[in-house]
């Protein structure tokens, strides 16, 4: 794989952790990745790095063999009229991690069919722990599994059936900050009940740590954890169904649907 090239097209939060995962792993040398951005500038610190950095998308894609899409969903019809002339399908491969675009959609508006991946990590791929859907209609097992080794390194991923990868953007994506307001609250409520606030926001978050290893690690099942700490009249369980009571776990389950339904349109409606 090291001897392809690979352009990241916007190069922000997403492709740039991808970008040093590749190369962190040996799998790319920084020579043989292009990113590009609309601020070039912002690049620099990579450029020094051995990285390929342009604002010129076209040129970009003309040197690549793997294309990584990584704009914004407004942009990106924008951004397929501008390398269209670029592209060749017997020889690119592209790869899009914007929300809510389907393999289809792309052919469609570039015109022609050509390999299309859709993958959707999220934000912890920035420490290499990201959980990446990955799915494709159109795509090779070859280019599927080539895909599925790239984002391998930075955390785990998953193959899925396309129709289910809105779906994934809420529970994965979006699921980073509805966790992340979870352990927020949990750090709360630690401070009104004695710690300082840095102390409670470690304490909550390495607690939260310790029970997604739990899971991972044993393939235990929540429920079956939760019987191990939860005992007749005692504390853990009356703390549980306090929150239950107010919602804890529908309201968890509505804010999964709720950003599953708009995931699903952000293309759509632009």
């Amino acid at each position: 794989m090291d001897t392809k090239h690979i352009t990241v097209l916007g190069s922000g939060n997403i492709g740039l952790s991808l970008a040093k995962g590749l190369v962190k792993a040996n799998i790319f040398e920084p020579e043989n990745i292009t990113l590009t951005r609309r601020n070039v500038a912002a690049l620099q610190p990579y450029a020094e790095l051995g990285y390929n950095t342009t604002a010129n998308n076209p040129e970009a894609v003309a040197k690549a063999d793997i294309i990584v899409l990584a704009v914004l969903p407004q942009q990106l019809n924008k951004l397929l009229d501008e390398i269209k002339p670029s592209l060749d399908p017997k020889k690119h491969l592209l790869i899009s991690v914007i929300s809510g675009v389907n393999c289809q959609d792309v052919c469609n508006h570039l015109g022609f069919d050509i390999e299309v991946v859709r993958a959707m990590p999220n934000t912890a791929i920035a420490i290499g722990q990201s959980m990446t859907c990955l799915a494709s209609s159109n795509a090779s097992a070859e280019n599927l599994t080539l895909v599925k080794s790239m984002f391998d390194t930075v955390g785990v991923s998953i193959q899925i059936n396309e129709e289910l990868m809105t779906s994934a953007t809420a529970l994965c994506a979006c699921g980073i900050a509805f966790f992340l307001r979870s352990i927020r609250a949990a750090s709360q409520g630690g401070t009104e009940i004695g710690f300082h606030a840095h102390d409670a926001l470690k304490m909550a978050a390495q607690t939260a740590k310790g029970a997604a290893d739990l899971l991972l690690q044993l393939s235990s099942h929540p429920e079956q954890e939760i019987d191990k700490v939860t005992s007749p009249k005692g504390c853990t369980i009356a703390g549980l169904n306090e929150m239950e009571h107010n919602g804890f776990s529908s309201a968890m389950i509505k804010g999964i649907k709720m950003s599953a339904e708009k995931a699903g349109v952000l293309y759509k409606n632009d």
